[in-house]
């Protein structure tokens, strides 16, 4: 009888904490995707700049037209983008797009001028520094959810319920370009 009643403690005892690892896990899980729809709120706001910038610049670069379609092309694709491995594929195309038509601006030194584009620059700039802001919380929420289904004994109740590591939002090659403050340069 006492095994029994030994054997039925032990079992009621790893229920619990199977239950406690699967909500642990599930607890990381949700806080990532709350660190995403930060990040979905600060694309939108990019997304909404990037037809006045666009506009702005086509005036003055008639003969870059390639620059500007690769910008509107991966804007497409990053607002279509479903998912949040989806978003974040999508959204490096679109910050590698937006970094060839940093470095095409710099021949255009009326445009650089203009005091609406001073403006969508100032935003942008406004905007991309808030995105690398909520782009390292949810990569520490993203590093918080792969190191609890790493570690043991998660990693062996973790692939049974589904969880799988998640990727970061790395910025990939552009990394170097994106990470350097922008240059506001008012002359």
């Amino acid at each position: 009888m006492t095994v029994l009643i030994i054997a039925i403690v032990i079992v009621v005892v790893l229920v619990f904490y199977v239950i406690s690892i699967y909500n642990t896990l599930v607890k990381f899980k949700i806080r990532r995707e709350n660190a995403f729809a930060d990040i979905d709120v600060q694309l939108r706001q990019r997304h909404d700049l990037i037809p006045q910038l666009v506009n702005t610049v086509k005036g003055y670069m008639k003969h870059e037209e390639g620059v500007l379609t690769k910008v509107t092309e991966a804007r497409s694709r990053a607002m279509s983008a479903t998912g949040i491995d989806d978003k974040i594929a999508a959204e490096q195309q679109l910050t590698s797009a937006m970094a060839g038509l940093r470095i095409q601006l710099e021949a255009y030194p009326d445009l650089k001028a203009s005091a609406n584009f001073m403006q969508l620059q100032t935003e942008i700039s406004d905007v991309e520094n808030k995105l690398a802001a909520v782009r390292r919380f949810f990569n520490s929420a993203t590093k918080e959810l792969n190191t609890a289904i790493q570690v043991f004994p998660n990693v062996i109740f973790a692939g049974m319920f589904g969880f799988k590591t998640a990727p970061m939002f790395d910025l990939g090659d552009e990394r170097v370009t994106v990470e350097k403050a922008p240059d506001i340069n008012f002359n």
